[in-house]
């Protein structure tokens, strides 16, 4: 197994606790999000989402620190890691998952502001009022045989 070398390089098993620590957190964060999906709270999705990002961001980058390190390689090779991989591994599973029913959420949302949209918009021109060509006034109701 490999061993800290200065600064730069660490064991593998060191960078696969930073990612499995890093996961966790971001499922926390997922599941926290879905509470504030189901509350509809636009400012706390806001900051959620930036919160989000920024581990995302910290993930991709200790990822790529992980697939550069030299030991990782040679210990995944021999299968001292294969604990630490199914560990973290279930961990992007849940992740995966809890992220589609968030999608889910966010789908079902925007129907039904879209089907509230439309029921605003047709109770609006159902009592619209418009002027003909003689500019005379004229109802939405019109094809009802009503007149305003």
């Amino acid at each position: 197994m490999s061993k800290q070398i200065g600064n730069n390089e660490f064991s593998p098993n060191i960078l696969l606790n930073q990612q499995h620590q890093q996961l966790t957190e971001l499922v926390e964060l997922i599941a926290s999000e879905k509470l504030i999906l189901q509350e509809h709270d636009p400012e706390a999705l806001l900051l959620i989402s930036e919160e989000k990002n920024t581990l995302l961001l910290a993930i991709e980058a200790l990822d790529r620190k992980i697939s550069q390190d030299k030991g990782f390689a040679q210990d995944k090779a021999t299968g001292i890691l294969t604990n630490a991989l199914a560990n973290i591994s279930s961990l992007l599973d849940q992740c995966k998952q809890q992220n589609i029913v968030n999608g889910q959420i966010i789908q079902q949302s925007k129907l039904a502001v879209e089907r509230m949209k439309t029921s605003l918009l047709e109770n609006h021109n159902k009592n619209a009022i418009t002027y003909d060509s003689k500019g005379k006034k004229s109802a939405g109701l019109s094809s009802l045989g009503l007149k305003a």
